[in-house]
């Protein structure tokens, strides 16, 4: 089949599939892809819990980290990606081709300016990001592999939502998955067979990444994107750049503010000791684990927003929000009240030994679990209106949430002590719900309803 006969099929198979069945067609292969990259997150976590408690913490500090550089690779994959997406849709494929490899451009160059700067400045970056004395030595063996990744990272980043965008999920997501299951099989082998205690957490993942990478980029080379990057594409206009960061710039706040509401939260943990670093942490990526999902589904129903959006068809874009929404408020829902019976055991299979993180962690994974039925609204609310382009509600949505908790969780600890800050993430995620809902509503009873009266 050739590329305009293959152009046609996909054209056909996003314009024309019921809603239901192409959302839930492309979210499988990207709910795996983000379940498998949370799973080995979470493997570091619990293997280098096992080490101790002061270990466990820092891998808290350095996600503080890692969330920076994945949001440098968000911002490019989902600005170039979601701009590609909606070209595809406009049938402007050379178009599409500029925005991917200009994309690539950007990818490297950041990836490579923030592994030198975060080497130059890495004793001094584990302090700020909210270390202890007795955290700060393994924080910094453990970030050492970390910032070396960065360039990997975030071409790997790019290069997956550029194949997502197009609604090739599943090659992203088998690019992704492959380096996923290495990292959990090389965690315990560099840590313990290998003797390179939390180091061998990093080692593991940043050779985990470069696999992915390999992968990613080979279905640009074999032709299996209908996305070309090649040098011959790279804009020479900053109008294209400057394009590409502001679409993505959602990306960049919400896993931005992410950092900073992390490195808030170690901040106020660290006064009440190393168990209570470790206790967020863990309840962190459990957390970061059960939204994976979510964020998967929204992943998948991405594309078809904006390629619908770009083709005009505001009926089908309409019909993917809403089914998107009930279909992972269901999900969570019971995500929650299993979470709230099982919490207790959940945190032992991290710190088995050490009672103050089961207790903290206990009662600061139930405090999420009654607002986790709500997160279906902010990150589809979020995700909808970068889809479609309309940058400022989508940064607005994107940074409510952590940008809510970072004032909050000051507030709730010197007010209500530990307590308060167990409670924190909790009282940012109704507020944040409010918001979310009352923009989203807002905008369908006004601007939308004149664009699909237009439409029709």
């Amino acid at each position: 089949m050739d590329g305009s006969s293959t152009g046609q099929s996909q054209r056909k198979k996003m314009l024309e599939t019921p809603i239901s069945q192409l959302i839930l067609s492309l979210a499988a292969p990207t709910i795996v892809s983000m379940l498998v990259t949370s799973v080995y997150n979470m493997a570091d976590t619990y293997f280098v819990s096992q080490l101790n408690t002061s270990a466990s913490g820092a891998v808290g500090v350095v996600f503080s980290l890692m969330a920076i550089i994945q949001a440098v690779g968000f911002t490019v994959g989902m600005g170039s990606g979601s701009i590609a997406s909606r070209l595809l849709g406009q049938r402007r494929e050379e178009e599409a081709n500029v925005y991917a490899s200009t994309g690539v451009v950007i990818a490297l160059v950041l990836g490579l300016t923030m592994a030198g700067l975060g080497m130059g400045f890495r004793r001094e970056l584990m302090w700020l990001l909210g270390s202890t004395d007795t955290i700060y030595p393994y924080a910094l063996d453990y970030a050492f592999y970390i910032i070396l990744g960065a360039p990997v990272m975030i071409l790997s980043f790019t290069l997956n939502n550029l194949l997502r965008w197009q609604g090739k999920a599943n090659l992203s997501v088998f690019g992704l998955a492959t380096g996923g299951i290495l990292n959990m099989v090389l965690d315990p082998i560099f840590i313990y067979l290998f003797d390179m205690g939390i180091g061998g957490a990093g080692a593991a993942t940043l050779l985990s990444q470069c696999i992915s990478l390999s992968i990613l980029t080979s279905f640009f080379l074999l032709k299996k994107s209908e996305l070309r990057v090649s040098p011959a594409y790279i804009s020479r206009s900053p109008r294209t750049y400057l394009s590409i960061l502001k679409q993505g710039m959602p990306s960049f706040f919400r896993q931005g503010v992410l950092s900073a509401a992390t490195m808030a939260a170690n901040y106020n943990a660290r006064i009440y000791g190393d168990a209570a670093v470790a206790a967020l942490a863990i309840v962190t990526k459990i957390f970061n684990l059960i939204q994976s999902v979510i964020i998967g589904f929204g992943q998948g129903f991405q594309p078809v927003l904006g390629y619908n959006y770009g083709a005009g068809r505001l009926d089908r874009v309409k019909e993917a929000v809403w089914f998107s929404i009930k279909t992972c408020t269901i999900i969570l829902t019971a995500a929650a009240a299993a979470g709230f019976v099982l919490a207790p055991h959940i945190i032992t299979l991290f710190r088995r030994d050490d009672i103050a993180v089961i207790a903290i962690g206990t009662r600061a994974f139930r405090n999420q679990c009654f607002t986790l039925p709500l997160g279906a609204v902010m990150v589809f609310g979020n995700m909808f209106f970068q889809s479609l382009g309309k940058s400022w509600r989508a940064v607005l949505l994107a940074i409510c949430r952590q940008g809510l908790y970072i004032p909050l969780v000051y507030l709730m600890t010197a007010r209500f002590g530990l307590t308060g800050l167990e409670q924190t993430q909790a009282l940012s995620d109704l507020l944040a719900f409010l918001l979310s809902a009352a923009v989203v509503t807002h905008y369908f009873k006004t601007e939308f309803r004149k664009e699909l009266g237009q439409a029709r």
